[in-house]
């Protein structure tokens, strides 16, 4: 063999080695024959009203291989009759088709629900299905929602929309509230015991000059509060505004729970025809409230016994520019957190207006808490502001409450008061103000200074038997 030949054929020899290594150490490309992981079997919501859509919830599909998988089909099986849909990766659509996930990698699928009415009073359970169809094989997530219809009420004032209300509220289904549902002068609404009431944001029922009748009662009670169940919601205050009473007729609310809202109840000034209180409020919990529990703005009078009002954003008790108010039994706690809390109690007669320049003083003829709890985080849970002039009447009673403040308020407004005291409740951060045989607030209280109301004489906002004269019952909302 010549030279040329043998050069020939050895170089032919080691290009086909050369060509054989590198095929053997080039990685060899190809898709994942495994199907997808996910972090839920089965997503639920919680009760949604018809024609309300839900918060978007969402869950993850994995590709747990090192290789890409290629995902043939993400399909929401009800398609596009069924109340749910779907975001898959971006995408919206009742079918996505042809998905790669990267090796360990995921995506995101976001779920909402919208229901239709069905003119049902039960609670319905809705379902539906995403399949993901992947190698040839089907995978699913269950999509549950409670669905509830409900009476929806719906004003816009800037379109001249008002939902005017009068007689008296059914409730067998919810009464759900858009904007505003008002009380038009002139005019009564009664809410019967266990009505539900939903407001969605910024909504408010209104009472303008005309008369609103909450009776509940101590096992079936009315409930306000925001229009989002889900669990997030549970604890957010400021979900709507609340109850706003201006220059009303006289009105009453017994057994009501109202939470989460901005204000509770917010009194605007009074009805010149009205000789007694604005409203008379009875064995209600207002809780959670990103400002106030109950607002008394220029002159409107309430008289409250047996009431919890705790843990709102500024205070349990605000009066500005004066207002009449009588509390007896009751809980006014602060025992919020936040950068704006407040004392329990704020007590002012006067008003700065700050746009016209001018100062807006009021009477408070009647300024009397008694047998009640006025306690909290802060060192001072009472402040009181006045002006007074010759013009002005303030007339004050602060008799046999359990107080915390570094001030102590004396003279002959103030008599037989407990002073810093330690009211032994149940818990403070679960909301339980019921109290221990050791309580401060035991057998403190004045037996000549009764409840009032015919339905609490003889009972606390829970029930339980207060004594009476001449026997010695517990300061505040909880007897022993």
């Amino acid at each position: 063999m010549s030279k040329k030949a043998l050069y020939a054929l050895l170089f032919g020899l080691l290009a086909l080695v050369i060509l054989n290594t590198g095929t053997s150490c080039k990685k060899i490309t190809g898709f994942s024959k495994g199907n997808l992981a996910f972090s839920a079997d089965t997503l639920f919501f919680d009760t949604v009203f018809t024609t309300v859509g839900s918060t978007t919830q969402n869950f993850k599909f994995y590709n747990k291989d090192n290789k890409t998988l290629v995902v043939d089909e993400v399909e929401l099986v009800g398609g596009s009759s069924s109340p749910f849909r779907i975001n898959v990766d971006g995408v919206s659509a009742d079918k996505v088709e042809n998905i790669e996930i990267e090796g360990g990698d995921s995506l995101y699928i976001f779920v909402e629900v919208t229901l239709d009415p069905n003119g049902g009073i039960l609670p319905m359970v809705i379902e539906d299905k995403i399949r993901f169809r992947t190698n040839g094989q089907d995978q699913y997530i269950t999509l549950v929602a409670w669905g509830q219809d409900a009476y929806f009420h719906y004003s816009y004032i800037s379109q001249g929309i008002f939902d005017l209300n009068e007689g008296t509220w059914p409730n067998d289904k919810p009464h759900v509230i858009y904007g505003a549902a008002f009380v038009d002068s002139a005019k009564s609404l009664t809410i019967q015991q266990g009505t539900d009431i939903y407001l969605h944001k910024n909504a408010i029922l209104y009472n303008y000059k005309g008369s609103l009748n909450i009776q509940g009662t101590l096992n079936s009670p009315v409930t306000l509060q925001g229009d989002r169940l889900e669990s997030y919601y549970n604890n957010v205050s400021g979900q709507y505004y609340g109850i706003y009473m201006q220059e009303a007729l006289p009105s009453v609310i017994n057994y009501a729970v109202i939470k989460n809202g901005t204000s509770g109840i917010h009194m605007y000034s009074e009805d010149p025809s009205n000789t007694g209180y604005t409203l008379e409020l009875y064995n209600t919990r207002i809780s959670n409230c990103a400002r106030y529990g109950v607002f008394l703005y220029s002159g409107a009078k309430i008289k409250a016994e047996n009431c919890v009002i705790e843990k709102n954003g500024t205070h349990a008790l605000l009066v500005l520019e004066g207002g009449d108010f009588n509390f007896n039994h009751c809980d006014l706690l602060g025992y919020a957190s936040g950068q704006d809390v407040g004392p329990a109690v704020g007590i002012s007669n006067y008003y700065e207006d700050q746009v016209n320049n001018v100062v807006n003083v009021g009477s408070i003829n009647e300024g009397t808490i008694t047998n009640s709890v006025i306690h909290g985080y802060q060192d001072y849970e009472l402040a009181i502001d006045t002006i007074s002039d010759i013009a002005i009447n303030l007339n004050f009673n602060f008799s046999n409450n359990m107080i915390k403040s570094q001030t102590v308020f004396t003279g002959s407004q103030y008599t037989n008061n407990y002073w810093n005291l330690d009211p032994v409740f149940y818990s403070v951060e679960n909301g339980d103000y019921r109290i221990y045989s050791m309580s401060e607030l035991r057998n403190k209280a004045d037996c000549n200074y009764p409840v009032t109301n015919a339905s609490t004489m003889n009972a606390d906002i829970i029930g339980t038997t207060r004594e009476t004269c001449p026997g010695t019952p517990d300061i505040g909302a909880y007897e022993y």
